[in-house]
């Protein structure tokens, strides 16, 4: 079984902010894939189905950002999930409007949300899909910029990205992370 889980914030007044990217890539895959998120428990959103014969959870955890860790780690332990079949999803201050990277592992990088959910995972050795949202260059606060809007001039970068990124996710399923990881970050 495969775990997929975007990050962001639940509420109308986050739908599409810089911090939601992870849950726009969630609801991308469940549009595509027909999973439906009808599920709620373990402090989130989710659903169930087969891609390619393989069992496969979306989850849109709905603790706020900085506490994403506490809606996984039960899902994973309810479902006897291991760490590395996981996926995190999320938004990247340090990338371009746009640009998505893959990597097997690494550290938080001051992501909250990542910190939460390596705390609760006791490693920093689990899949991601980090997608670009760019630094602010005007002096604006981070926290002010990550749930400020995209500015209409990077309204197809993003829709761009987080269609790449439903895509990397997806074929993750049933092929080997390393050469997904090879061909989307090429690209």
């Amino acid at each position: 079984m495969k775990l997929i889980v975007g990050l962001g914030n639940p509420g109308r007044q986050y739908e599409e902010t810089r911090h939601n990217v992870g849950f726009k890539v969630i609801d991308e895959l469940s549009d595509k894939l027909h999973i439906s998120l009808d599920k709620a428990k373990f402090n989130g959103v989710f659903g169930q189905g087969l891609v390619n014969g393989e069992k496969v959870l979306l989850l849109k955890p709905l603790t706020y950002m900085n506490l994403s860790g506490e809606s996984l780690r039960p899902l994973m332990d309810y479902y006897d999930i291991l760490v590395d079949d996981i996926l995190v999803v999320y938004d990247e201050l340090d990338l371009p409007v746009g640009k998505i990277r893959l990597r097997e592992k690494g550290s938080a990088g001051g992501h909250n949300g990542m910190k939460s959910i390596i705390n609760h995972l006791g490693t920093q050795e689990f899949k991601r899909i980090r997608i670009g949202i760019n630094r602010p260059t005007n002096g604006m606060k981070i926290a002010d910029y990550v749930l400020g809007r995209f500015q209409p001039e990077e309204s197809q970068n993003i829709k761009d990205a987080i269609q790449k990124s439903a895509e990397a996710a997806e074929k993750w399923v049933s092929t080997p992370f390393l050469q997904v990881m090879n061909e989307f970050n090429a690209r």
